[in-house]
């Protein structure tokens, strides 16, 4: 079936959008289930009083997003390139549940940003602790982006008895190299002063799947269309 220009150009906008959407729901599931089912972390979820704690949460959160980014993208991919209507539905659905979601969260993390930022730092006191207890690479590299992102440095910022000052970044100054700021501590103010740009990455990003909704629901008037052309033709022709 033969779409017009605006469909071909929604179709291409569909492809891109699930291509990055893949690129970042695979990243997202990869990371939830090392954390989930890695050596180092299994035996958190197996204590009954830390399944509310912010690491649990916050793993399970990675594991479930990731996965309906990939569900999304499957359907998503599949409908657009082979102009299937009933697969463009039901990622059109899906689209315009994520895209409320995001606006959502992004109201709440702004309105309860203290509450948020709290439970962001306790995340982190929890990757800390980890580390300390297992010296595990790979959240190495975690808590060092972590720590030059917000240039800080473990749960007291003393790097004289700091267990991961090795994550930790250049010091800026003379005092810095005695004591730099604590993560937990810059986590919170940082989430606290910066909520509204929060607040707006969770709106940029529900407009941008409102935006590929939009693309998803023109795309589905075309071959509607495009159908019903075919349809009529062959009713006249035979």
């Amino acid at each position: 079936m033969a779409l017009d220009g605006c469909g071909v150009f929604c179709k291409y906008i569909l492809v891109v959008f699930n291509i990055i959407f893949a690129v970042v729901g695979l990243a997202f599931f990869g990371l939830g289930l090392w954390l989930r089912f890695s050596d180092n972390t299994r035996g958190i979820f197996e204590i009954e009083q830390l399944n509310s704690s912010a690491f649990v949460i916050g793993v399970t959160v990675l594991i479930v997003l990731g996965a309906v980014m990939l569900i999304v993208v499957t359907f998503g991919d599949y409908g657009a390139c082979n102009e299937k209507r009933c697969a463009l539905q039901v990622f059109s659905f899906l689209l315009a549940f994520l895209a409320t979601g995001e606006i959502i969260v992004g109201v709440l993390a702004y309105t309860q940003r203290d509450e948020v930022g709290l439970r962001i730092a306790e995340f982190y006191t929890s990757m800390y602790t980890l580390y300390a207890a297992s010296g595990d690479p790979a959240i190495a590299v975690t808590l060092t982006f972590i720590h030059n992102a917000l240039h800080c440095c473990g749960v007291t910022g003393v790097k004289l008895i700091e267990i991961v000052k090795d994550t930790c970044p250049k010091p800026d100054g003379i005092l810095e190299h005695l004591a730099m700021p604590n993560c937990p501590l810059t986590i919170a103010q940082v989430f606290d002063s910066r909520a509204p740009l929060v607040m707006g990455i969770f709106m940029g990003t529900g407009a941008l799947l409102i935006t590929a909704l939009v693309c998803s629901s023109i795309l589905l008037k075309q071959i509607k269309k495009t159908h019903q052309e075919v349809t009529a033709y062959y009713a006249t022709v035979y």
